[in-house]
């Protein structure tokens, strides 16, 4: 199953209004966050915690931004 991150790239635009934007906020590159949201790279826990703040997403949210396809494949 290929992971897609819906839920993810929205609130990256609703936040930074572009993928670049955001990739620039975090300290990265927009090809590291494309290959992230398309499921080339699995997201580290430090990963996760970074973009989690940088996206105001709380810990009770987690899941359905990192998650939902692995939990919808069951």
């Amino acid at each position: 199953m290929v992971k897609t991150f819906p839920k993810l790239r929205g609130r990256i635009i609703e936040k930074y209004g572009s993928q670049v934007d955001f990739a620039n906020q975090i300290g990265s590159t927009d090809v590291t966050v494309t290959n992230k949201l398309n499921g080339k790279y699995d997201f580290s826990m430090p990963d996760i915690i970074k973009w989690c703040k940088a996206l105001e997403i709380g810990k009770d949210e987690v899941g359905a931004y990192f998650f939902a396809d692995e939990l919808q494949e069951n």
